[in-house]
């Protein structure tokens, strides 16, 4: 009897010394699990850490029109102060010479206040608008004429047409007023017009859109061109071949004087901060940017 006693003791401890070992292999296999786990997820934040808090330094650099060259300045300002360390260098020259820069390499991105040509765009550059700009033929008030053709814009100003009687207005000579050489908006106007380096010689020359629309203002026989953000009470901007002058028009392509700003680039020559850069220009931020001097492509 006895000798039964001390056995069932003996397997009853040794049951209980065996269920002692299998849960302390249970917790500290818990332990190792969790431990694991927690290293993963430190890992895991870091990484993300390290991903959303990652800057970007650099140079960018482009070149083209000097017509966009405004609004360029305005849009690098904004971003290389949201951007420390990074810098955006754009040289205006023009068009042509943006293009070519930007699909030879010669700058990583080129603008140009003009659509491309055919040959041009084989170069098979990417290609973006980023704003559009409207140049608004503009007559004092008073002048009865409301309504001109692209042609007779063009003669009034290659001297050809001289008197407003001819398009139907009063009897008095027409006063031509242009802008001064290397003014973008000249360059636009005349190009689009078409009487590049053909502008009668006593135009009256006046500096910057404000004085134009002063001058004509001031003149009820003139004549003369200003961005749509000039166009005020003191001027009547002429409709063309009977399309106003309004942002709504040159978006739909119908206003004959108007032009897109593109900006353009091969995918390959591009580092992170001149594809950070346009991303930035056509962004809600940069739009609004883009819209203190020109017509954004987003409202």
């Amino acid at each position: 009897m006895a000798c039964a006693m001390i056995l069932t003791l003996s397997l009853s401890l040794m049951a209980c010394g065996g269920n002692g070992d299998n849960s302390s292999q249970a917790n500290s296999s818990k332990q190792e699990n969790s431990s694991k786990q927690e290293e993963s997820s430190q890992e895991t934040s870091g990484q993300e850490t390290s991903s959303t808090t990652a800057k970007i330094t650099g140079t960018a650099t482009g070149s083209g029109s000097t017509s966009v060259e405004p609004i360029i300045q305005q849009l690098k300002d904004e971003f290389e102060a949201k951007n420390p360390g990074t810098t955006i260098e754009y040289e205006g020259n023009s068009s042509g010479s943006g293009i070519t820069a930007a699909n030879e390499n010669v700058s990583m991105f080129g603008c140009a206040s003009r659509e491309l040509k055919e040959e041009e765009k084989a170069f098979g550059m990417t290609v973006e608008t980023f704003a559009y700009d409207g140049i608004a033929a503009i007559v004092h008030p008073d002048n009865t004429v409301s309504d001109i053709s692209m042609e007779d814009l063009k003669k009034i100003y290659t001297g050809e047409v001289t008197n407003w009687k001819e398009l139907g207005g009063n009897d008095a000579p027409i006063v031509v007023v242009s802008r001064e050489n290397g003014s973008g908006t000249k360059s636009a106007f005349e190009e689009l017009v078409g009487f590049e380096d053909a502008l009668v010689s006593d135009a009256t020359i006046a500096e910057g859109n404000g004085n134009v629309q002063s001058t004509v203002a001031s003149n009820p026989n003139a004549i003369g061109y200003v961005s749509f953000t000039y166009i005020d009470e003191t001027v009547k901007a002429l409709t063309v071949e009977g399309v106003e002058a309004t942002d709504a028009n040159v978006k739909n392509s119908t206003y004959k004087i108007s032009r897109p700003f593109l900006i353009f680039w091969h995918e390959e020559n591009m580092n992170e901060v001149a594809k950070a850069f346009v991303e930035f220009m056509m962004s809600a931020e940069g739009q609004a940017i883009v819209a203190e001097k020109a017509i954004p492509v987003t409202d």
